[in-house]
């Protein structure tokens, strides 16, 4: 039983991390939501903004001025929350591994195996965490945005809903927080 409980949970980190990196990296954490016809699709990320022409499938994309430059504190915090959460999933995947009952690692002391599942648990808690708070704080300020032009009857001709970027980084967020319950309350 526990040796499928941590190839359960460590199946579902790997998913998750892979999810949290490449929600971070990719570049559609707000896509127009217009209902007329477009002719090209305008995402907004964490570190630029890219624009598709629909007819040629043309892609240009222009990064933001500079990491320190003035940004929006969505971004920023969004960016700051995302990246420790990488950071993190990343340490308790690798802990994960090595607490593993299957790898030879310490394989004399199990007691030193067992609780390096639960500290890998225990980190990927916290980074599961911060990846959510980023993700929805993100989802919320797109939302309250939004609501704000529509509330003062203004239409600047685009308007954003929450990009696949956004729902990939709360999917990761919650697939890490259901492994660290896994590894922190059920391995025992």
């Amino acid at each position: 039983m526990s040796s499928a409980l941590q190839m359960t949970a460590l199946g579902l980190t790997l998913l998750s991390t892979l999810f949290l990196l490449l929600a971070t990296c990719t570049d559609c954490w707000m896509v127009n939501a217009d209902d007329s016809l477009e002719v090209s699709h305008k995402c907004r990320g964490l570190w630029r903004e890219c624009v598709t022409n629909m007819q040629d499938g043309v892609r240009t994309c222009d990064q933001y001025d500079s990491i320190l430059a003035d940004h929006p504190v969505k971004i920023v915090v969004t960016r700051t929350l995302m990246i420790t959460a990488d950071l993190l999933a990343g340490l308790a995947l690798a802990t994960l591994v090595l607490g593993l009952d299957c790898i030879k690692f310490l394989k004399e002391d199990p007691c030193v195996k067992l609780r390096m599942c639960y500290g890998a648990g225990v980190i990927l808690g916290i980074g599961s965490i911060l990846g959510l708070v980023g993700s929805v704080w993100y989802a919320v300020d797109v939302y309250v945005e939004r609501a704000m032009l529509v509330s003062h009857n203004i239409f600047l001709g685009v308007h954003y809903d929450f990009g696949w970027s956004c729902w990939l980084g709360m999917a990761g967020s919650t697939g890490c927080f259901v492994a660290s319950v896994l590894l922190t309350c059920c391995l025992y």
